[in-house]
């Protein structure tokens, strides 16, 4: 971009902040208020400027520690806990969707101002803690020349990798540093425009499906509905075959799944649409149901319609089913785990959920990892804030947290893709 155009859309930015403002975020829970919609000529877009850690620490409850196990990585995403209590970290930044309108011109530059100016990492980074003391002074390059790679996981001795065109497999034992072949093509993914292009992906609790999130290539519909083609949904692919069909439908962007222990029910969180004000639509958690149509492009948590969609299919929005638990609009989730009793009593049972952060609203939310406490099995409660300082002003922000993973020894890591650091959470001991 030159610098007339930078002036300009910086101008525009500036005049579009003076003449809106955010009323307080909406209701979280199973029953949020839903507002009503607000469109004008440009959405609200504020990105909190990067001021760096320094000495600082993110703000963790009493009772708990917070420590740097990596830093200087390239732009962590998503972790994986191996069996031996190795973590595979997955680098790198993706996506190759056209600019559209002008609107698309002033977000892409207010979303870059938030973001890590390393480039990207395309590797999988392994880390190791091989005297137990939560250190992790091992760290590797277990592979890398990848093409994005978010998604990942193990099955027996088969690591699976979701990169932004295709799932890969490596051959994995337990122990190994550095991948002992180049990875195989195991499945293709729809990659033409790749406007959302982070791949979700988990294992079944029985081992024998990978339910990979492909996002939508649009906000709602602008590039046609055939650039939507294989977008918006969650696939179920045969670990042995490769074969793969529709597991869920009409997520706009699944960005991170979970099972959940003892039922073996994935959960998953969603991104969901922009430009209808700041406290629409919300970001969700649910329980995907197989075969359950989720509403987007048509209509959003459950049956409001979307009136910018054409054409309009009444049919659809009839069949559309409401998310199980609403976060907030704008948090952008982006990590998803359920938690242990060795996280403490307070947070045995629940999941946690990492929120990267707004940009289209004056007032950014998100910026922070939540709990959302369960009880018998469903979400039950309002979340709480369990890792914060990553905006240490309205106007800073420190970092940016992506995945969580939980430890069952008894620790949650995460992913801070603006700092390009890897912190560990543990209770007090």
């Amino acid at each position: 971009m030159n610098r007339l155009s930078v002036l300009a859309v910086a101008a525009l930015a500036t005049a579009l902040a003076a003449c809106s403002s955010d009323a307080p975020p909406p209701n979280v829970g199973p029953d949020p208020v839903l507002p009503e919609r607000q469109r004008g000529l440009l959405p609200s877009m504020t990105i909190a400027d990067p001021v760096g850690w320094g000495d600082a620490r993110p703000t963790v409850p009493a009772g708990y520690t917070v420590t740097a196990i990596a830093t200087d990585l390239k732009i962590p995403r998503q972790t994986l806990l191996l069996p031996n209590g190795d973590i595979l970290v997955a680098e790198g930044k993706g996506g190759n969707a056209p600019k559209l309108r002008p609107k698309d011109v002033l977000a892409g530059y207010i979303m870059g101002k938030g973001t890590t100016s390393v480039e990207s990492g395309d590797r999988l980074t392994l880390l190791r803690d091989a005297d137990g003391d939560g250190r992790y002074e091992g760290r590797y390059v277990f592979a890398d020349n990848l093409n994005a790679p978010y998604g990942m996981a193990l099955i027996g001795n088969r690591l699976f990798v979701a990169a932004q065109d295709a799932v890969m497999r490596f051959d994995y034992q337990v122990g190994q540093t550095r991948a002992s072949a180049p990875p195989v093509k195991f499945a293709d993914l729809p990659s033409d425009i790749n406007h959302h292009w982070t791949k979700a992906m988990t294992a079944s609790a029985d081992g024998r499906t990978l339910f990979v999130g492909i996002g939508s290539n649009s906000n709602i519909t602008e590039r046609g509905l055939a650039a939507e083609e294989n977008r918006a949904l969650i696939w179920q692919v045969d670990v042995e075959t490769g074969m793969y069909k529709p597991y869920a439908t009409g997520l706009r962007n699944p960005t991170a799944f979970a099972i959940q222990p003892g039922t073996g029910q994935l959960w998953a969180v969603v991104n969901e649409r922009d430009e209808f004000g700041p406290n629409l639509v919300p970001d969700y958690l649910t329980a995907v149901r197989e075969g359950a149509f989720y509403g987007w492009p048509y209509s959003y948590w459950g049956q409001n319609v979307d009136p910018r969609v054409r054409p309009q299919k009444p049919e659809r929005v009839a069949a559309a089913i409401k998310p199980d638990y609403s976060l907030g609009s704008h948090v952008a989730p982006l990590g998803l785990d359920f938690s242990t009793p060795a996280m403490g009593a307070r947070f045995a049972d629940g999941v946690f959920v990492g929120e990267h952060g707004s940009w289209n609203r004056d007032v950014p939310v998100g910026y922070k990892v939540v709990f959302v406490p369960f009880r018998n099995g469903r979400p039950a409660g309002n979340p709480v804030d369990f890792v914060t300082g990553f905006q240490p002003e309205g106007d800073q922000t420190r970092g940016r947290p992506v995945g969580v993973t939980v430890d069952p020894r008894g620790a949650l890591i995460i992913a801070d893709d603006l700092a390009n650091t890897i912190w560990r959470v543990t209770p007090s001991r």
